[in-house]
């Protein structure tokens, strides 16, 4: 909690500095009808230290936190070990106080890391090349789209059904103010996504296609195919990886045939955060780097021969004029970045395959286990580590159910999708290498005990 030093005494003070009488004075041109005439019903009066963190603790307490009980809630956002390391390093003052890097000369360290977080990101997904990080996953999602649009001179996206809705929602925001057009998918409850329609949906006034992989049901789009159709009519396919620890274990999407990869980083080293701050990243291919967007980290030589980094490519809008800008982005997650660099670096290669298969080892004996229960079914014919399951009623109300019996059992497709009631009696269920067998069999003995 913070502690703001600041009595009558200072805040007259600074008042007599600015030349007011009083506090209300500062607001004289808002109307009186929008100013409060005292305090807010409803809200408690002040209170002590004391008092006031007793409070917030009780609150704390009532949330069923992710390493406390059986955990399988994904959708976007997964659990994962953080190394103690990770959180060592990142707090060193140079890391954790740093700002952006205008001086090269007294900013290697924080070069060199971002330069090392580009290379591992651009390895990662296949790319040839990957900026110094983005925002969060939809954000970057909406920038590719944006690219693709610069790159190709159209103004039409085809969007996969089974994309997001929170990254759908976040370019359809953005689009509003573009004049771009989004053609987006529908999702539907089959064993595999619907590549067929998507590719069918692609036409000359084509931009790109956007295609999440896995996708938000946990299914693995055919993305060779649908980079194969989508450049038959000019059009860049656009790869999301909400999921980068799934790699480990699929192919790269560069490699099938990506134009554009963008995905969310939390997964590694960031952690849950009750929804932030997050890591967007953000690679693709060479030729097409001058439309990226953000910023990106390069090597040279100085004068005297000696490594060194710089910043070598910054096309936003803090950097040069608005009008030239391919992003209004202004300003990359560093920190966040930094703790996804270290996680990786520890795992190396092999521990990254090693980690994505012990994910996927758990998600199947987690289906297996869940499909002896009568009435559930699997909808997945091949996953990662996140698969649906088909409940024989409303998930919306089994979530909450299980989360009674200390079980945070997945994510609603209800909760997600609350105008599509087809969609109602669909669950998400993740799981990682922290998933023990003792809370697989937990997840189905509760869900068992609510559906009996």
């Amino acid at each position: 909690m913070r502690y703001l030093p600041l009595g009558d005494g200072e805040r007259a003070e600074m008042l007599e500095v600015i030349g007011a009488g009083t506090v209300d004075e500062l607001f004289v041109d808002v109307p009186a009808e929008a100013r409060l005439a005292g305090p807010i019903a409803g809200l408690p009066m002040h209170a002590s230290e004391m008092a006031v963190e007793r409070h917030m603790a009780a609150l704390a307490g009532c949330n069923l936190s992710a390493g406390s009980v059986p955990f399988f809630l994904g959708a976007g956002a997964y659990r994962h070990h953080v190394p103690a390391s990770v959180d060592h390093l990142i707090q060193r003052g140079e890391f954790l106080t740093s700002y952006t890097p205008y001086q090269p000369e007294i900013a290697q360290g924080t070069l060199q890391v971002l330069f090392e977080f580009q290379t591992q990101v651009a390895r990662l997904f296949g790319v040839d090349v990957a900026n110094a990080s983005m925002y969060d996953g939809s954000t970057a999602c909406w920038e590719a789209i944006a690219m693709a649009g610069r790159v190709t001179r159209r103004a039409k996206a085809v969007l996969s059904g089974g994309l997001h809705p929170h990254y759908v929602a976040t370019a359809a925001t953005m689009a509003r103010f573009t004049g771009d057009m989004l053609d987006v998918g529908v999702p539907q409850l089959a064993a595999e996504p619907d590549d067929a329609a998507l590719i069918a949906a692609i036409d000359g006034e084509t931009s790109c296609v956007v295609v999440q992989y896995p996708d938000v049901l946990g299914r693995i789009p055919d993305l060779a195919s649908i980079a194969e159709a989508a450049h038959a009519q000019g059009a860049l396919l656009v790869a999301v990886v909400t999921e980068p620890v799934a790699l480990g274990l699929i192919e790269a999407p560069g490699k099938l045939g990506a134009d554009i990869v963008v995905g969310e980083g939390q997964s590694l080293g960031v952690g849950l955060q009750f929804g932030g701050p997050y890591l967007g990243l953000f690679g693709c291919r060479d030729k097409f780097v001058r439309q990226m967007p953000g910023r990106l980290c390069g090597e040279t030589v100085d004068a005297e021969g000696r490594r060194g980094f710089v910043l070598t490519l910054s096309t936003r809008e803090q950097h040069i004029r608005r009008e030239k800008a391919t992003s209004n982005i202004c300003t990359n997650a560093g920190l966040c970045a930094l703790a996804f660099s270290i996680h990786m670096t520890l795992l190396g290669g092999e521990g990254l395959a090693r980690l994505a298969r012990i994910g996927h080892d758990r998600a199947r004996a987690a289906a297996a286990r869940l499909t002896r229960i009568p009435g559930v079914t699997v909808l997945n014919s091949a996953f990662v580590n996140e698969f649906t399951v088909i409940l024989p009623r409303d998930a919306r109300e089994v979530v909450r159910e299980l989360a009674d019996r200390q079980v945070l059992g997945g994510v609603s497709l209800g909760r997600l999708y609350p105008q599509a009631g087809e969609l109602a009696n669909g669950l998400l269920v993740a799981t990682s290498e922290c998933t023990s067998a003792g809370d697989i069999e937990a997840l189905a003995t509760a869900l068992e005990g609510v559906l009996a």
